[in-house]
């Protein structure tokens, strides 16, 4: 029996298998909560094979195979059966139906795509409804222009104008290859997508450099930081060398002095240590 042969027999099956009363329902969730008991789940779960595969025939316009969503539709079917309580009023195939959703919808969203997009709930919902209300809004007599549609959907949906198209633009073609040629045909010059990607990160080499005059720089400053007495290196590090720096009037406060003579400290100290650092460094007077 071929693959398609084998899915159709599935699906026949569970198509025919019988409803459960609401007491017989009741009884096998209670027996399967209570002691795990694996042939009250069974029953239980094919009894609403039927709800899977209806609700999987309606995802099966986004590419993916029925048979792929058929299994991730039972994958949330055992659980809801996991998670049932009973003892609710509520019947178990309107708890399941939305947790056979949610599965289904997550293994769309994970293979639909190389690029993974629609993590929030207002994305996931764009994702499933924008070529419905995009269709329905199409149907209506009047002439709109495009911005218009993608406005009303952003305000059905919830969320910005350019969400909305961004993901019709994702919708409105396949993933493209960066390694895939930029032209066909014989009169490619074997170019690539991706070697026309810009990349604004410094190459390794400059990144090492960087490093490398950062930690010398640190080391000529704490070397010339000793030419200054003890309140000079205090108000240059309080000043220049913290990621927020004090203030004139707060120095002045906590040593005793007017903001203008904390001023006057600072650029002479300053001025000191571009004197000692000419002075050890003459050829370096770019990084002074």
């Amino acid at each position: 029996m071929t693959f398609a042969g084998t899915r159709q027999e599935f699906v026949r099956r569970a198509m025919a298998a019988p409803y459960l009363e609401r007491e017989e329902e009741h009884d096998l969730a209670v027996r399967w909560r209570d002691t795990a008991d694996q042939s009250a789940l069974h029953r239980l779960t094919a009894a609403h094979m039927r709800l899977v595969v209806a609700i999987s025939a309606r995802f099966r316009n986004f590419g993916l195979a029925l048979g792929d969503l058929i299994q991730e539709g039972h994958v949330g079917l055992l659980e809801a059966a996991a998670r049932f309580e009973p003892d609710r009023d509520v019947r178990f195939s309107t708890y399941a139906t939305w947790w056979i959703r949610a599965s289904i919808q997550d293994y769309i969203l994970r293979n639909w795509s190389i690029v993974r997009g629609g993590t929030s709930s207002s994305q996931k919902a764009l994702f499933f409804n924008l070529r419905r209300l995009r269709a329905r809004l199409a149907q209506r007599p009047d002439q709109r222009p495009r911005s218009a549609v993608f406005a009303e959907i952003a305000a059905a949906i919830g969320v910005s104008v350019r969400d909305v198209e961004i993901m019709d633009s994702r919708l409105s073609g396949p993933d493209a290859s960066l390694n895939a040629p930029l032209r066909e045909g014989d009169d490619s010059d074997g170019s690539d997508r991706v070697d026309f990607l810009v990349d604004r990160v410094p190459l390794p080499d400059e990144t090492v450099g960087e490093r490398i005059d950062a930690e010398r720089r640190h080391n000529w400053l704490r070397s010339a930081l000793n030419v200054l007495n003890e309140r000079e290196r205090h108000i240059v590090r309080e000043r220049r060398l913290q990621d927020e720096g004090a203030t004139l009037e707060a120095l002045g406060e906590r040593l005793g002095i007017s903001k203008e003579r904390v001023r006057q400290i600072e650029n002479r100290a300053l001025e000191k240590l571009r004197a000692e650092l000419l002075r050890e460094h003459p050829d370096e007077g770019i990084f002074v």
